[in-house]
């Protein structure tokens, strides 16, 4: 920062100093006081109170889009000379599509002739399966059985959906109540498979300490031995005859002290 105009009081400072017996030296001293008790008092500020008038190039290439003002996009796309199709709403100009019969589509509706069923139809459903009865499946039932109740589940909720959007008034207490029958189904195979996993997990930790079965995979998992070997068991007195020396004596003591009649 250059040092400030020196004004005609300093000035008279200056010369006298600079004529004084002192002499140059408290020249020096003095100016330099001088020029930094000034520098103190005219400090400014960094900072600037007003914005900056230069263009702020952030390079968002969105920059005054908006979808709630709906101004658009800033640039036309590719797309905006080709014309739109537009929707055919005479029903006589519709072109006729024929449906496959073997559709995956159909599976969400009981029966192809209407959408939903009456509530007799959806009434007319028999109970839910038991633990007990699912115990004696296989796999490949429980897996078969639990994909007809998906399937069932899927259906239900078309009918539901489909009553709620033509406004019918009937049906949701029927169908309520074989969903029920359904989600109980498909809690009991979960139930059985449960159970069957950990059946599965304790015998595994059973293996483990059974020298006749190998978990690595290498080979059957079931090595039985060829031969066992029999363990001899001690003697009794019962096979050898009669009765232990001791047991002997203390009956014929006691023979001694009866008394005839």
């Amino acid at each position: 920062m250059p040092p400030p105009t020196i004004t005609p009081l300093a000035k008279s400072i200056i010369h006298g100093v600079f004529h004084s017996h002192q002499g140059f030296s408290n020249f020096i001293t003095s100016y330099y006081y001088y020029t930094r008790s000034h520098q103190i008092l005219e400090q400014k500020s960094t900072f600037t109170t007003y914005s900056n008038a230069s263009y702020p190039r952030d390079m968002n290439r969105d920059r005054g889009v908006s979808t709630r003002r709906r101004t658009g996009l800033r640039q036309p796309l590719s797309v905006s000379k080709t014309p739109l199709p537009e929707p055919v709403l005479d029903p006589t100009r519709h072109s006729e599509y024929k449906v496959s019969e073997d559709h995956g589509l159909w599976g969400f509706f009981h029966s192809r002739d209407k959408s939903i069923n009456t509530p007799q139809e959806d009434n007319a459903f028999g109970r839910s399966w038991t633990v007990e009865e699912l115990r004696e499946k296989n796999w490949e039932d429980l897996h078969a059985l639990w994909w007809i109740c998906a399937k069932e589940n899927n259906r239900i909720a078309t009918a539901s959906y489909e009553r709620k959007r033509i406004n019918a008034g009937y049906g949701d207490a029927e169908s309520e109540e074989r969903d029920k029958a359904v989600r109980r189904t498909k809690r009991a195979i979960k139930q059985a498979l449960t159970e069957r996993y950990y059946a599965w997990t304790e015998a595994k930790e059973l293996a483990k300490s059974d020298s006749e079965v190998d978990l690595s995979g290498n080979g059957p998992a079931y090595r039985p031995k060829s031969f066992y070997e029999e363990k001899e068991l001690p003697e009794t007195q019962d096979d050898v005859g009669g009765l232990p020396p001791k047991i002997e004596t203390d009956i014929q003591s006691e023979k001694k002290n009866l008394i005839p009649y």
